[in-house]
């Protein structure tokens, strides 16, 4: 039996920063200076770590990209509507579960998405713990998140894996001897839990 934890955004549920940009914005170029100024910003941390609330970075974003604030607006209110679950992921954790293991979240995201994505979906209940950063005041890949995770949870390391699509908060992990599997597809992601014989 392994623990097995999973990141959310490009995980569990489809996270498209690109395709949010492109059905807003027609310009090349404004579209690369939302990606830039917006999504690539150190703010989308701030508000993933929950210390910066959703008006004061639509505020700030304006002023960077000389966009209107109701631009900016609405580009942030698409966001947790963009988040869909990924049905093979999702049958992928229930197989999991089914097999005795125990499965946790560990994920960066704001309080609109995570609040967005509790409201609307229902499989929450097959999670034994969730880690959100907007709610601990904390984000991956910073130490502190893994720390907290382990700690609240009382995971072994080496009994617990983690899935994120994202290198720096897989090397992360790894820095705590937690196995680590780097989500490409939900095939892919299922090999791999095979071999370590969670499903």
């Amino acid at each position: 039996m392994l623990n097995v934890v999973f990141d959310l955004g490009g995980v569990v549920f489809t996270w498209q920063p690109d395709r949010i940009i492109e059905n807003l914005f027609e310009d090349p170029e404004i579209q690369k200076k939302i990606k830039s100024e917006i999504f690539a910003h150190s703010d989308w941390v701030e508000l993933d770590r929950g210390s910066l609330d959703v008006d004061e970075a639509i505020k700030r974003g304006a002023k960077r990209t000389g966009l209107s604030r109701s631009k900016i607006s609405e580009l942030m209110s698409q966001v947790p509507t963009a988040l869909n679950p990924i049905e093979e992921t999702i049958e992928l954790i229930h197989s999991i579960k089914r097999n005795g293991n125990k499965l946790f979240v560990l994920s960066n995201m704001h309080f609109a998405s995570i609040e967005h994505i509790e409201k609307e979906y229902s499989f929450w209940d097959v999670f034994e713990g969730m880690v959100v950063s907007c709610r601990i005041r904390m984000v991956k890949p910073d130490a502190e998140i893994y720390e907290y995770l382990l700690n609240r949870h009382k995971l072994v390391p080496n009994e617990t894996v983690f899935i994120d699509d994202t290198d720096i908060n897989l090397m992360a992990a790894s820095n705590f001897h937690i196995k680590t599997i780097k989500f490409e597809n939900p095939n892919q992601c299922k090999t791999e839990l095979k071999a370590l014989g969670c499903i």
